[in-house]
């Protein structure tokens, strides 16, 4: 081979190099999005979008990912819509483990199989909680002082959700179980709407993500009643947990999940997950999340299925004690 041809095969050689699928995953995506079931302004949405514009100029992908809210149905439209994504890697979404390890157990048609998705990191830990607004007396200030006015106040005594079958509303549903009080549950779409409706005074009660009450109990028009952390919340160091007021198995500690599309290659979801995990620890998003409350958590595709894992074994056996079903 002469000299001159050799360079000239050598040249043709790097730039078939440069296009190839390999070198293309090397240099990123162009553009990812990430879908979040859940109307924007709440914790999770925080964790989406505060994540997401720092993967950018990653080894996942070029640009910021893009956030598309897809509310309804306690998160699950956001998951169909991830299930009949492309499995390249260009689309996400953002779950609380409740959508993959409680929604089986209540829904007998559930519209995807977790088996579906792939898991990739753990985005954030959340702790619940239950507030009380205006409609409550100013002398309720305990949860025990809670109870017993919703015994006496049956007709008032409601807690709203995020959603029928969301973790909250399981929460709230086994408070009432344990302590022998009924207290009817109301649905709503996403947390901002139920707490819009609690300072109104249009409902006694909300269990939610404690991180989204942290404003409104500022400004004092809530008070948060207890919190569903082992421990007492870091943003709540006041009150006390569900285990300390004499409901030891009221402990959750509920995270948000990134899962992309099951068949997603192997390298790709290595991509994404270093991506993610590298973003939470970013002191702007670690000061962003705690503004909602969120305790910024990254793990490895293998640790989050763990955890998946452990939840969907712990909820079965209470979902049935609660009596819940998404059909009945």
């Amino acid at each position: 081979m002469t000299r001159r041809l050799f360079l000239t095969t050598l040249t043709s050689s790097a730039a078939l190099a440069a296009w190839s699928p390999l070198t293309l995953l090397a240099q990123g995506l162009e553009q990812v999005k990430i879908y979040y079931g859940f109307p924007p302004g709440s914790s999770g949405d925080s964790v989406a979008r505060r994540v997401g514009e720092k993967l950018i100029g990653t080894a996942y992908t070029k640009n910021a990912a893009v956030v598309d809210n897809k509310p309804g149905a306690g998160g699950r439209i956001a998951l169909e819509t991830l299930k009949a994504a492309p499995a390249d890697g260009s689309v996400l979404a953002l779950a609380p483990v409740s959508a993959m390890s409680v929604y089986p157990h209540i829904y007998s048609k559930l519209s995807y199989d977790p088996k579906d998705f792939a898991p990739v990191s753990i985005g954030a830990i959340m702790h619940h909680g239950l507030a009380v607004g205006p409609a409550v007396p100013p002398s309720v200030k305990t949860l025990k002082d809670f109870l017993a006015w919703a015994k006496a106040n049956p007709d008032q005594a409601s807690y709203g959700s995020p959603g029928a079958g969301s973790m909250p509303h399981l929460l709230g549903a086994l408070l009432g179980l344990r302590s022998k009080v009924d207290l009817k549950h109301v649905p709503y779409r996403g947390t901002v709407p139920g707490i819009t409706d609690l300072v109104g005074g249009q409902i006694a009660s909300t269990m939610n993500p404690s991180g989204d009450y942290l404003a409104y109990a500022k400004a004092g028009k809530l008070r948060v009643l207890a919190t569903s952390g082992p421990q007492r919340s870091p943003y709540y160091p006041d009150v006390p947990t569900f285990v300390e007021q004499g409901f030891p198995d009221l402990v959750v500690e509920e995270w948000f999940g990134f899962y992309a599309p099951a068949k997603t290659p192997a390298a790709t979801l290595a991509n994404a997950t270093a991506a993610i995990n590298a973003a939470l620890k970013d002191k702007v998003v670690v000061d962003s999340l705690a503004l909602v409350g969120l305790i910024p958590h990254g793990s490895s595709a293998e640790e989050m299925a763990k955890s998946q894992k452990a939840e969907f074994e712990r909820w079965g056996p209470l979902v049935k004690q609660i009596g819940f079903s998404a059909d009945s």
